[in-house]
């Protein structure tokens, strides 16, 4: 009888420790704080899911239309990362398809902890950083928000957005800068999405009206 009471009560102990770990174990992947919709949370659902064919206004996923917050918002579930489909199929290894793109640890954390924060629709988290080197600024934001659709020989628009010379020359007749201003006669971008901040804008035109330095 006192072997089978101590075999309980280790039984128990034991259950309450593994439940103690596993609740100590559920922290964030990668830490992101001060985690903006906007200027974070967007950009990776734009040059990840929302690129042509897959989860955009135009193309056969319409349904899902991830380019922005109202679309991105049928799949979330607010303070509920696993009860989010958008997110589970993007932790899964579901979303997006094998042959395409895949998210960054650091992309998936950002997503997650968004919506462990209440899925808010924010922007301008942080101070504006409008500093303009080309591989500390420029290209990283081209990277964030382009590439998904501008790059390689089927490049939207035939403007491939993955180097120093092609984002120069994209520029010719002030293109690459009226596309992100939204100026009518030149197509909007990031396509099907709002305006980048009005920071990241400044940064792409202080870069520009110093020469295009490849810095």
């Amino acid at each position: 009888m006192l072997n089978t009471t101590l075999t309980k009560s280790f039984t128990f102990v034991f259950i309450l420790s593994v439940f103690a770990f596993s609740q100590q174990s559920c922290v964030y992947e990668v830490e992101t704080p001060n985690v903006c919709f906007q200027e974070d949370v967007l950009p990776i659902f734009v040059n990840k899911c929302a690129v042509t064919g897959c989860h955009n206004a135009s193309s056969f996923q319409k349904r899902l239309d991830f380019s922005n917050y109202e679309g991105i918002m049928k799949e979330i579930k607010a303070k509920h990362p696993m009860q989010s489909e958008a997110y589970t199929e993007i932790a899964n290894g579901e979303m997006p398809p094998k042959d395409y793109p895949q998210l960054t640890q650091l992309e998936k954390s950002t997503i997650k902890n968004w919506i462990r924060m209440g899925a808010p629709n924010s922007s301008n988290c942080n101070t504006c950083d409008s500093t303009f080197t080309f591989s500390g600024r420029i290209k990283p934001l081209m990277d964030k928000w382009c590439i998904g659709c501008h790059t390689g020989t089927a490049a939207g628009g035939g403007y491939d957005l993955t180097s120093y010379t092609n984002i120069k020359n994209a520029n010719n007749n002030n293109r690459l800068i009226g596309s992100l201003q939204h100026l009518s006669g030149i197509s909007a971008m990031p396509k099907g999405a709002g305006k980048l901040s009005d920071c990241d804008i400044k940064a792409v035109q202080d870069w520009i009206d110093a020469g295009y330095p490849n810095n």
